[in-house]
């Protein structure tokens, strides 16, 4: 694509297209549709998390006036277990309960009573199995074995190699060893999951609408459950109320469980999960426990990093095999290190599973890396900023993987040193350092004399409240890399007044997509945003563009609808070029809902270059196509060009901490990053204060409590999210250097903005009170309890 010197659209702040029916109500979410003759279902488990089943009896649940019907294993067509990459997860429980939200029948009827009514007479006889809930014991010899088929709990294992990790800690003038762990998290969308299954009057034919989040992985699925081809599975997107990854293999599951059942039925069917029922089923964040070993010298520079990381995947593959490269890549941060060994595993337990959420697999390791690198600039007496730059990639570096940053702009130093500056981040940090109230005790006496906080009257204390200031940085890789097939497609098609369809093989999620979209080809074709109608998404209508997933919808997505629009562009250039009796040296403007011939000076309107390519028959319409650059990977070295290009990103926290109460409070957080060209200023800048937002809860608050298997806290008043009152002002900069790939040079930013948040506002607290965290989140608990012990300094 041209690029041009002056935007009439891009980069500017933009209001989402879609604004309008969600203000008013308008939009459809999946509650919202009704079919004729529609009927409810909900769905029947056992509270148990590991048993062997011997018997399921529906006989007396059958009889229920209202039931339409109870769907079990037996009436799957097709597949009944499926997955990501391993086919381990049933649709409907036969012979094992393998965790909590495992589902054994789904009871079909016309109204909620007779439904409960049902669910109570369904008889299941079971014996309980041995419960893994430690996942950390998973590999051990005696662990029992969630599917004894695999021989093994591990679900997979990524090793990477660089240089002789040995020889580097030999090298090394220091030597620190760290563990980091991070607590499961729930995705905490506002809308549960919802399906709606309806008959079509052609054969075998199913019309599935709802909040589906990734429509083409639930197509795929579904026509295997159903044993029919793809082109027998419509999948509709109805509005979607929030998903941050977590409506992927969830809605995969209920829209085959509900297809099952409109099959037997002939019927439209209805399932809406409960709250609770979705927090018990639906997949989490990944919990990681993480061992660091680095070496490195007196003048800062690492040597040498050793890194074993051990995941919890719960009871299914899901998308661990995908989370946990992506960890394995990113494990050692933005940093130039010599010798590095990496390890990375994930396990089977019978926790509830993990899959894909909104940054997937980096924010666990960054929490640990950048606690890491402020521990060794403490250790050294180097400030936090002087470290990152003394061992941060630049460009032409080479990554652990072996990647020369070759391609494009590393811009790491920009964003820190924008981060720095803006946040006056060494004058505040120096000052906190002053102000500190706590010493660590190192003595193994001291620490067991103070191993209880009441000795210490916090009554007493003249002053509670202390702050705190923290950075983190990273880089990340853009959309899938290495980890999958990456590419997308557009359908556009100008009407001959001008007026414009729009349709891409990705999916809008709320990020919103459908406005960025519309932008870039508003842009390309010289229209308004208003002018293009982007059309309700349907699996049917275009081809599979792959998941919205890893920040790669406007990279990849925006760059097909560039491709289709400049295809339509091109063509009416040369409709203009012979009715005007142009030569080939024309150059054409398209701006305002107009085309300029700058050379000849003539002008039209675009819609009456459009009637005019309609009456020369002309075809406007286009599909466009992007597929990735190639990139490669070496699995037993863990090395390879992983991803086609990268973005960079910084952020501070300043927080306050009450050393009374334990209680964090964020005041401000400073995020700079670097994605390419924004192509909305307002969608930007939302990303930024919704992915800061999510990123703090992750750092400060949230945790799903689990207990031999089942979740303690299946609501929203005992699992806690940030409101607005809990995330003070947040500052947000963009570094833009436009990438070579990308719509006018637009790259990834949905999950950077998140990564990053809990990192330095963990680095902040260390700041504030002296004492360092290794275990997220930073609640009450942690801050006041966490080892190592502390006392207040003597004044």
């Amino acid at each position: 694509m041209k690029q041009k010197k002056k935007f009439d659209i891009v980069g500017k702040n933009v209001k989402r297209t879609d604004a309008y029916e969600k203000v008013t109500g308008r939009a459809k979410y999946g509650a919202d549709l009704e079919f004729p003759e529609m009927l409810l279902s909900d769905q029947f488990r056992l509270d148990t998390v590991h048993a062997k089943i011997k018997s399921i009896d529906i006989l007396e649940a059958e009889k229920v006036a209202g039931i339409s019907a109870i769907i079990t294993h037996k009436d799957v067509p097709g597949k009944n277990y499926i997955g990501v990459l391993t086919d381990d997860q049933p649709i409907f429980s036969s012979d094992k309960i393998f965790c909590a939200g495992d589902v054994i029948a789904l009871v079909v009827g016309k109204s909620e009573n007779a439904i409960q009514k049902a669910k109570s007479l369904i008889k299941v006889e079971y014996a309980e199995l041995p419960i893994l809930a430690d996942y950390t014991k998973a590999l051990e010899p005696d662990a029992p074995l969630i599917h004894p088929e695999m021989k093994s709990n591990q679900i997979v294992h990524y090793p990477l190699r660089k240089g002789n990790v040995n020889k580097g800690f030999a090298e090394s003038e220091f030597i620190l060893e760290r563990e980091y762990t991070t607590q499961t998290i729930e995705h905490a969308y506002i809308e549960p999951e919802v399906v709606v299954a309806v008959p079509h009057y052609r054969k075998d034919v199913y019309k599935i609408y709802g909040s589906f989040q990734n429509p083409f992985t639930s197509r795929k699925i579904i026509a295997k459950v159903m044993g029919l081809p793809l082109t027998k599975i419509h999948i509709i997107q109805a509005e979607i109320g929030g998903a941050f990854g977590g409506k992927d293999d969830s809605m995969n599951i209920i829209g085959a469980r509900a297809c099952v059942a409109c099959r037997k039925i002939n019927k439209p069917v209805k399932l809406v999960l409960s709250r609770e029922s979705d927090i018990i089923e639906s997949y989490k964040r990944h919990p990681y426990k993480m061992k660091y070993k680095v070496g490195y010298n007196p003048d800062g520079r690492l040597i040498a990093m050793k890194i074993d990381i051990l995941a919890d995947g719960g009871a299914y593959a899901s998308m661990s095999p995908f989370v946990t490269w992506r960890s394995v890549v990113q494990a050692t941060g933005p940093y130039k290190i010599k010798h590095v060994e990496t390890d990375v595993r994930a396990v089977y337990s019978n926790n509830p599973y993990t899959g894909a959420m909104r940054g997937f697999g980096s924010p666990q390791i960054i929490f640990a890396q950048e606690s890491l690198m402020d521990e060794i600039a403490e250790n050294l007496s180097i400030n936090p900023v002087e470290i990152r730059k003394i061992n941060g990639v630049q460009q032409d570096s080479v990554t652990t993987t072996g990647q020369k940053l070759d391609s494009h702009k590393v811009s790491l130093f920009e964003v820190i040193d924008k981060a720095r500056k803006e946040a006056d981040f060494l004058t505040k940090f120096r000052q906190n350092e002053k102000n500190q109230p706590y010493e660590i005790l190192e003595s193994s006496e001291l620490i067991q004399k103070k191993y209880i906080l009441d000795e210490i009257d916090f009554s007493a204390l003249k002053k509670t409240n202390f702050k705190g200031i923290g950075i983190s940085c990273s880089l990340r890789g853009c959309s899938l890399g290495a980890e999958g097939v990456d590419a997308s497609g557009a359908l556009v098609s100008v009407q001959n007044d001008g007026s414009v369809y729009l349709l891409t093989g990705l999916a809008e999620n709320g990020q919103g997509l459908r406005t960025t979209f519309s932008i870039v080809l508003a842009e390309i074709l010289g229209l308004e945003v208003s002018d293009v109608f982007y059309l309700d998404y349907n699996t049917s209508n275009i081809m599979d563009g792959g998941p919205t997933v890893a920040s790669r919808s406007t990279l990849v997505g925006g760059e097909a609808v560039a491709d289709a629009g400049n295809i339509i562009r091109k063509r009416i250039e040369n409709v203009l070029c012979k009715e005007w009796k142009l030569d080939n040296e024309s150059d054409f403007n398209f701006s305002s809902r107009r085309i300029i011939e700058n050379i000849s000076g003539k002008e039209i309107s675009f819609a009456d270059a459009c009637f005019t390519a309609y009456q020369s028959g002309i075809n406007l319409s286009a599909y466009g196509w992007f597929n990735a650059p190639d990139v490669s990977w070496d699995e037993k070295k863990g090395q390879g060009l992983a991803y086609f290009t990268y973005v960079y990103g910084c952020q501070i926290a300043e927080v306050e901490v009450n050393i009374s109460t334990g209680q964090v409070f964020v005041k401000n957080i400073t995020a700079v990053h670097d994605a390419g060209k924004i192509i909305n200023k307002l969608g930007a800048l939302g990303q930024v204060y919704g992915g800061v937002a999510t990123g703090a809860g992750y750092g400060m608050m949230e945790e799903l409590i689990i207990k031999k298997g089942k979740i303690q806290n299946t609501n929203l008043d005992e699992y806690l999210i940030p409101t607005s009152l809990d995330i003070g002002n947040i500052d947000a900069y963009f570094v833009e250097y436009p990438d070579k790939f990308g719509p006018f040079g637009a790259k990834s930013l949905g999950e950077p903005t998140l990564e990053l948040t809990a990192a330095a506002i963990n680095n902040a607290v260390s700041n504030a009170i002296g004492k360092r965290n290794y275990n997220l989140p930073l609640d009450l608990e942690q801050i006041k309890l966490g080892k190592p012990l502390y006392v207040i300094k003597s004044k």
